[in-house]
């Protein structure tokens, strides 16, 4: 490696020993315990031994739980270790569940492996070898799904017979082509005999190895193995969920949360709520636990007593409750708490009280800021200041160990404010839920007639754009909305632009093209004589230009073009015709328009693309008329010897160092200002490669940001409907 390599792996390390304590290698495993973004919890087992022995690992440990009467859990693996998710679950899993006994290994993956998706494709292979899925028509190919199906019908019958051959092929082909299970059984044995060592740690986030692991792993576990390599890769666009924070920023989460979120989720972290109030002096007592400090006024808010007086006297006898004097007015406690406010406020306790309730408390005032954060919504540092009668700087210094911790965020929550503000990163949570459900449920959902009208409106047809600036502007704002999307070259100038641009001339788009303000790249042909083009604002083409696969290999004279592009950059026609031999003039015009419609190659104008598209005209000789006094034979050559569809300078599609979460995020954010409201069926009529899910992470993204919303805006459509703000305005004043 070189030095910054070798740097860069170093501080990798460094980073994952930091998090967790410990590097995995062979003589170590990481059992890594984390809470994902919904609350659920997931273990990752962090491993250098490979995917052959982590699959059945993962599946034992499934199988065991199962076996056990415990919660369904979800598996995920590759090379470097395997992910549990354990869903609905407060406690943190037991790390005993990993670890399998050897001698019941094999049996628990035998038992696990016959339901799985891996176990299906091998049976669908091997059955396709045996000859057990004929095609209908050997000229054409089966569709996927239909073999699957037909594989399914063909195991439901065969599992009634345990000897059945290709049971038994794809059980030996999946426990040992595709699992090592005596590696397997070999690395448990260790385990148990210490050979060795496991490292338990507990994060508040995932650590280095655990986060490559967990959102590096690409592939749809429901279909793991069971999708061909095709498929997979259609799948696998890779996400960095950290580069995609760096592209939108951080969240104005002020403008996200709705008030009445907040208020709803403190008043149940406050038992305020009716089905949390405090109905017998057991809940009165457990209010005092969970609250921590109340004062009678308080208490009377939270319980649903007819005789709460009379039980409160009673805790206060039996000293359960004590009534303690803190910041200037007297509230109860709990008997549990009275070391803690003792140590944290100095205040004097009454006698009588056993001595397991006084033993010192270490961090006193960390401990009731903690409990504070924990029971209320956002929140400035002079509130719980002026609750306990703390200095502020105190309290500040304890929110910000908190904050490292993970256990509370600093920002700018409650709508309206002006002041930093804490918050709990569960109360947090609960909030954003909350709020995006409300946003959601504030529009019904409207006809597709009114989709229709808003795209108009959107798209700038209803007005077409006007611009005091020879139209420049108005032609720029036009093209900023349809960048990127495939449009039939016949009809951009003659319906497309004109219909957005009042007064169009193409003398415009001429000006801006020479300008280096727009370029334009092909997409596909339409005929002999047509074809889809994309128009860019010059510095978002490297961003939005779609890769498609190229139809076929390049052709000899189509490579020498590309090579002679790439050796003198821009050039005009005829150095190009040299560069490939010369010959025939029509010919190397018509490479150079087949290497436009696979997005290799375009022009620096857009007078070659009208000459490309125009109808050709009946042939006759060039010449003028017989002038008096001249020959009658005289014939005048003209001197124009560049073909009319080959004006201009050709030079190859910029292709700049993007990464595939920078282009999905452009992508998206495009898509979004074209249409306004994103339905899956606008992504599929652009043919994007890959579909709606190469954008659906960057969607998902914006809106936990606050920046679209996510609902049911037009019936009869996908669910999966996303919208800027300003669009679902328009939709809401269009439908009437």
């Amino acid at each position: 490696l070189d030095s910054q390599a070798a740097e860069s792996l170093l501080a990798f390390l460094g980073d994952q020993e930091m998090a967790t304590g410990a590097v995995p290698d062979d003589r170590t495993i990481v059992v890594e315990r984390c809470r994902d973004e919904l609350g659920d919890w997931r273990v990752c087992v962090l491993t250098p031994f490979g995917s052959r022995i982590h699959i059945p690992w993962a599946m034992a440990v499934s199988a065991r739980i199962r076996v056990a009467g415990g919660s369904e859990v979800e598996a995920l693996w590759s090379d470097d270790g395997f992910v549990l998710r354990f869903p609905d679950t407060d406690e943190p899993p037991d790390s005993d569940w990993i670890m399998v006994e050897a001698a019941e290994a094999v049996q628990l993956v035998t038992r696990q492996l016959g339901s799985t998706a891996l176990f299906a494709g091998r049976f669908r292979e091997a059955a396709g070898r045996a000859l057990l899925l004929p095609r209908r028509r050997a000229d054409a190919r089966s569709p996927l799904w239909q073999l699957r199906k037909r594989s399914y019908d063909l195991l439901s019958v065969a599992s009634r017979y345990p000897a059945f051959p290709l049971l038994l092929e794809a059980y030996r082909e999946c426990l040992r082509d595709v699992f090592d299970m005596p590696a397997l059984v070999e690395t448990l044995r260790a385990i148990e005999q210490r050979q060795l060592r496991v490292h338990v740690v507990e994060t508040n986030k995932p650590s280095p190895f655990a986060a490559s692991l967990m959102f590096g792993y690409v592939a749809n576990f429901v279909y793991d193995g069971d999708a061909p390599l095709a498929e997979r890769r259609a799948q696998a666009l890779t996400i960095d969920q950290e580069q995609l924070r760096e592209l939108m920023g951080e969240p104005d989460l002020r403008e996200l949360l709705d008030a009445d979120a907040i208020a709803e989720v403190e008043e149940q972290a406050q038992c305020l709520a009716e089905s949390f109030r405090a109905r017998s002096a057991d809940g009165i007592h457990d209010l005092a636990l969970r609250l921590g400090d109340l004062s009678h006024a308080e208490l009377a808010r939270r319980a649903v007593l007819p005789d709460l007086p009379a039980q409160v006297d009673r805790l206060l006898r039996t000293r359960r409750l004590l009534e303690l004097r803190i910041g200037g007015e007297k509230r109860l406690i709990a008997a549990e708490d009275a070391a803690r406010y003792r140590d944290a406020l100095g205040i004097p306790l009454p006698p009588g009280l056993a001595a397991a309730l006084l033993e010192p408390v270490a961090h006193p005032v960390l401990e009731l800021v903690r409990r504070y954060a924990r029971t209320h919504g956002p929140f400035t540092t002079r509130e719980p200041a002026n609750r306990f009668g703390f200095d502020p700087q105190v309290v500040e210094r304890d929110l910000r160990l908190l904050a490292r911790e993970g256990r509370v965020l600093e920002g700018g929550f409650r709508p309206g404010g002006l002041q930093s503000e804490w918050c709990d990163a569960e109360i947090l949570r609960q909030i954003r839920r909350k709020s995006l459900a409300r946003l959601r449920r504030e529009v019904e959902p409207v006809e597709q007639h009114t989709l229709a009208r808003l795209f108009t409106h959107w798209q700038g047809v209803i007005a077409p754009r006007r611009s005091a600036r020879a139209h420049l502007d108005a032609l720029l704002d036009a093209v900023e909305s349809l960048q990127g999307a495939p449009l039939p070259a016949s009809l951009l100038e003659s319906a497309i632009l004109p219909a957005r641009v009042a007064d169009y001339t193409p003398a415009d788009l001429d000006t801006l093209i020479a300008a280096g303000e727009l370029a334009w790249a092909g997409v596909e042909p339409i005929g002999e004589r047509d074809g889809r083009i994309a128009l860019f604002l010059a510095d978002r083409l490297p961003l939005l230009a779609q890769r498609r696969p190229a139809p076929g290999p390049l052709s000899e004279r189509e490579e020498k073009l590309v090579a002679a592009l790439a050796s003198t950059g821009a050039s005009f026609f005829d150095p190009l015709h040299q560069a490939v031999g010369g010959g025939y003039p029509g010919e190397t015009v018509d490479q150079l328009w087949s290497l436009v419609w696979r997005g290799i190659a375009t022009n620096d104008s857009f007078h070659a693309l009208r000459a490309y598209i125009a109808r050709p005209e009946s042939s006759r000789r060039s010449h003028r008329g017989v002038q008096q006094g001249e020959p009658s034979g005289a014939v005048f050559r003209s001197r124009r010897t560049t073909p009319p569809a080959a004006q201009g300078r050709w030079s190859l599609v910029p292709r700049g160092e993007v990464s595939e979460t920078e282009a999905s995020h452009a992508l998206a954010l495009q898509l979004l200002n074209r249409y306004g409201v994103l339905l899956r069926e606008a992504v599929a009529a652009e043919n994007v490669p890959g579909g709606f899910s190469t954008i659906y992470d960057v969607l998902k993204a914006l809106e936990e940001s606050g920046r679209i919303r996510r609902g049911y805006f037009v019936a009869g459509l996908g669910a999966t409907q996303f919208a800027l703000p300003a669009a679902v305005d328009l939709l809401r004043q269009l439908r009437t």
